[in-house]
């Protein structure tokens, strides 16, 4: 369902009841739609399941680079007179 801010700002409880029993609440500020209300096990599911807890392990979780041409262009840069 879509509500106007206003709607969403009365009736708070109603669109977290219905976007916890029904799906996501769209909210939509001046005809636009702008954001979303869902649910907590919605988010939970949307959510990374553990996201890595340091520097290096983030870092393992990266996708292999293999295949990627990571070599340097060795032309030389034009000469640009200022």
């Amino acid at each position: 369902m879509t509500w106007t801010l206003a709607e969403a700002k009365d009736q708070l409880s109603r669109v977290v009841r219905q976007a916890v029993d029904e799906g996501p609440q769209v909210i939509s500020v001046r005809g636009r739609e702008t954001a979303v209300v869902i649910g907590k096990a919605e988010f939970d599911r949307l959510r990374p399941a553990t996201p890595p807890r340091d520097f290096k392990s983030f870092l393992l979780s990266i996708p292999s680079l293999d295949g990627v041409d990571l070599s340097r262009d060795t032309t030389p840069a034009p000469d640009i007179e200022l």
